[in-house]
């Protein structure tokens, strides 16, 4: 880390788009130590002070939570401590060869305040409201771009790449669900969530992409899966020719779905990849990404990730209120002794036990929030041997190089379990009320005024 971006370097990186935690900068220098690269910046909430920037090293608890793995506990801050824990934690668990931990280097306050300034009015509005660069950050991660290939992109070559968000890809069958909530043990948590994102204005249309489809296993619910996030993309799915954004949006309300000159963008890029009569780019696409989902094995891997999360968040909040020694707030708020209700079982585990719990929820929870990035290039010679696995599309018998990735495997803050908690409860409450006011309009029972009728139209 001995190197220092400044000011002037800022203009070497441009925004390549963002999530809750980082902003993501692609560069477009000729520096060779930063071709093929990208940067991320960790963000701060608007609505903190000054004195709370989550540049501070992990509290106390999270030191207890983390400890068992070399190097994150002695971190200085939380950005060394969160790049250790994807190396540390993740990498084991998802394999080095899909995830890269990357390096640090040193940045000045210059040069963040550059990088603001450049990249505000490319931001979504919404982002742009959240959050803002952490000015306090003394350094920023730098990993592969993985839109492009390890080689970078010749004139000659195009690279097309896809970032899916799987999301949580299993059904909880957790004794610790209250029985109101019973629906999360037969609908997604993501299909039900989308009820909540559409009464709160996020988006405007329910998408039909079921995760369990895409972790099925089946090539026929796969192939359905790509298709609904294809034709609902949200911040779901993205497509990236030559690591530029070519499909999808920088975030959830820039793309929800396909509008005509979107398509004519994708269809445009597509071309130059795969080799198929007019109008059928998009099929054998979509096909292509289907058939490498399929032969990579990446979602065998993060599903047994996500697995970690075996009680679900309404037991694991209650080994969270034990293991930060505080008063259960779930047990009081239901009128329950912690020790004789059902919870109980819990509360009497060893302290050790419900550390376990709520670290490996923990990382179930970044299994379900960090995305897939899968690069296609077409192979130009089968007598050429490649490093990269291939695959072979039967239907235009063309076969293309891929490497596949994870990205955006943030540790997951451990105040954080009472918003999951909450957040749980609010998308089962907004989807069991609309499942009943549904029902109702179908059996006649209340009229149909023209917000509900807009609401329910949306839905379906």
């Amino acid at each position: 880390m001995a190197e220092v971006l400044q000011a002037k370097d800022a203009d070497e990186w441009a925004y390549r788009g963002e999530g809750a935690v980082n902003l993501v900068l692609s560069y477009c220098g000729t520096s060779p130590k930063f071709v093929g690269k990208v940067l991320r910046i960790q963000k701060v909430s608007n609505k903190v002070s000054k004195y709370e920037n989550g540049h501070s090293a992990l509290t106390k608890d999270e030191r207890v939570l983390w400890g068992q793995f070399e190097g994150i506990v002695a971190a200085r801050t939380r950005e060394i401590a969160e790049q250790l824990y994807v190396q540390k934690v993740m990498c084991p668990l998802l394999g080095s060869e899909h995830v890269d931990a990357g390096i640090r280097i040193l940045v000045s306050r210059e040069f963040l305040k550059a990088v603001e300034n450049k990249v505000l009015l490319q931001r979504p509005t919404l982002r742009v409201d959240a959050a803002k660069v952490n000015p306090l950050c003394d350094s920023v991660l730098v990993i592969a771009d993985h839109s492009i290939f390890p080689s970078g992109i010749l004139k000659e070559d195009f690279c097309l790449s896809v970032e899916i968000k799987p999301k949580g890809g299993f059904l909880p069958t957790s004794d610790f669900i209250d029985e109101e909530n019973a629906v999360k043990k037969r609908i997604t948590r993501f299909k039900m969530h989308q009820a909540l994102k559409l009464h709160d204005g996020v988006i405007s249309k329910i998408s039909k992409y079921d995760p369990l489809d895409l972790f099925s296993g089946s090539k026929d619910g796969v192939q359905n899966a790509i298709k609904c996030l294809f034709l609902t993309p949200q911040n779901n799915f993205r497509v990236f020719l030559n690591g530029s954004l070519i499909f999808g949006g920088m975030d959830g309300g820039a793309a929800e779905c396909v509008s005509y000159t979107v398509d004519q963008a994708f269809q445009d890029g597509i071309k130059r990849v795969i080799v198929a009569k007019d109008g059928m780019h998009s099929k054998y696409f979509l096909e292509l990404v289907t058939e490498t989902v399929m032969k990579s094995g990446l979602l065998n891997q993060l599903l047994e990730v996500q697995k970690l999360d075996s009680i679900d968040i309404e037991g694991a909040i209650h080994a969270y209120y034990d293991f930060v020694s505080l008063p259960c707030m779930v047990c009081r708020k239901k009128g329950e002794n912690k020790f004789s209700g059902r919870y109980s079982s819990i509360h009497s585990m060893s302290k050790d036990e419900k550390l376990k719990l709520v670290r490996n929820y923990l990382i179930s929870a970044t299994g379900k929030d960090l995305s897939m990035m899968i690069s296609f290039r077409p192979r130009k010679s089968m007598d050429v041997e490649s490093p990269h696995r291939s695959v072979l599309l039967k239907e235009i018998n063309q076969t293309f190089d891929y490497k596949a990735s994870f990205i955006d495997l943030d540790m997951k803050p451990l105040k954080k379990m009472e918003y999951y908690y909450e957040l749980d409860q609010q998308i089962v409450s907004c989807y069991v009320q609309m499942v009943k006011d549904d029902e109702a309009i179908q059996n006649g029972v209340v009229g149909i005024d023209g917000s509900l009728n807009s609401y329910i139209a949306k839905w379906k």
